[in-house]
């Protein structure tokens, strides 16, 4: 799984005109799935996300928001598995289909629930509009560990 993690003072996702999720300060978390990819993954995703230390505590960037409570958007993305080795047109090929998706972008939002995170999302599938104010800026990638 791959996740793009963005510190945000606002965010809020759109379908079809009408709000589906909204944060406060927080993470906007977009997460892509791909084949191999299982609940194990989705955990340990949404572990680092919520753990890792990169949210304002006073003036200092130490706090987590399971630390804080801080809440977070979680979009899904399959476009994060985009192949543009070759050619101009990007493949989606490495992106796992929906049946598969959405059960792990699911577990990695009830996992961050489990650690205090007040989580909001988009709709999976959905064409959404995804409007956010990045605090700082920052923006880390973040992406599951190769199993051996």
């Amino acid at each position: 799984m791959r996740a793009v993690l963005q510190r945000v003072s606002h965010a809020s996702v759109t379908v079809a005109g009408q709000v589906r999720g909204e944060i406060g300060a927080g993470l906007l978390v977009l997460v892509g799935v791909t084949h191999t990819d299982t609940e194990r993954e989705a955990r340990w995703l949404a572990g680092k996300v919520g753990r890792l230390r990169v949210l304002r505590d006073g003036a200092r960037d130490e706090g987590s928001a399971a630390s804080l409570g801080a809440p977070a958007l979680v979009i899904s993305q399959f476009t994060l598995y985009a192949d543009t080795a070759s050619g101009r047109r990007p493949s989606w090929q490495a992106a796992a289909p929906a049946g598969q998706a959405e059960p792990l972008v699911t577990a990695f939002c009830a996992e961050l629930r489990a650690l205090g995170l007040p989580v909001e999302t988009g709709e999976f599938g959905a064409t959404m509009a995804v409007h956010s104010v990045n605090d700082g800026p920052l923006t880390i990638l973040l992406e599951t560990p190769e199993r051996h």
